[in-house]
């Protein structure tokens, strides 16, 4: 009982300094590297925009989703970015990420001719290494709140990719804490995935946006 005991806190002891390390890390490696005023921000081609399921379980609007939709149109109508690359889950027939954003985005003003879709991003990991290695982006700009553009950015630098995010309104209440609490694990993802070298789940065929 006592070994268990003492394992049980050695693990405990290291998930702690795992998730400090590497909020530090992320933070670091995005500091100063967000933007919440479209006056402030600089230029891109792409905005990659981030993807994330429109409802909840409970059937409401998931406002992680509209908040994003919002700062992709205000960006784009502010002419920071020339194109929205919207990266997401499409695992499944009932299950589509970027069409149910592009859907949206158009409806929302921008030209379909200017929406890209990446059907493979099934983690941010892979939404970040595609935009480079598939849509032949070296510089972007990620659109999310801020505290998913900075594990985003971290990963964009890893990468050799010179990437800036602009932070869509953020959400409180018992659904943004916990969000919060699985961001937290998922920094620590990322530092192994970076460690281990991970690479997307797919690849493919270079596509070019214009």
């Amino acid at each position: 009982m006592k070994k268990w005991t003492k394992y049980s806190v050695w693990f405990i002891v290291v998930l702690i300094v795992g998730i400090i390390s590497c909020n530090v890390y992320v933070e670091i490696a995005s500091q100063g590297k967000t933007y919440n005023d479209t006056d402030e921000i600089p230029n891109n081609k792409v905005g990659l925009l981030l993807g994330t399921a429109k409802y909840l379980s409970d059937g409401r609007v998931n406002l992680f989703y509209q908040y994003r939709i919002n700062a992709a149109v205000k960006l784009y109508q502010s002419q920071k970015i020339e194109y929205i690359l919207i990266s997401g889950d499409n695992g499944t027939i009932h299950y589509d990420e970027p069409t149910t954003f592009k859907e949206d985005l158009i409806a929302a003003g921008i030209p379909e001719n200017r929406i890209f879709l990446d059907y493979a991003g099934f983690r941010t990991l892979d939404s970040v290494v595609r935009s480079k290695e598939i849509f032949q982006q070296e510089s972007i700009t990620i659109i999310s709140q801020q505290f998913h553009n900075e594990r985003a950015i971290a990963i964009a630098n890893a990468k050799g990719i010179n990437a800036v995010g602009f932070n869509a309104k953020d959400v409180g209440g018992n659904n943004g804490f916990k969000v919060k609490i699985r961001e937290a694990f998922a920094r620590v993802a990322m530092c192994l995935d970076l460690l281990f070298g991970t690479q997307p789940k797919f690849l493919g065929e270079k596509i070019t946006i214009q």
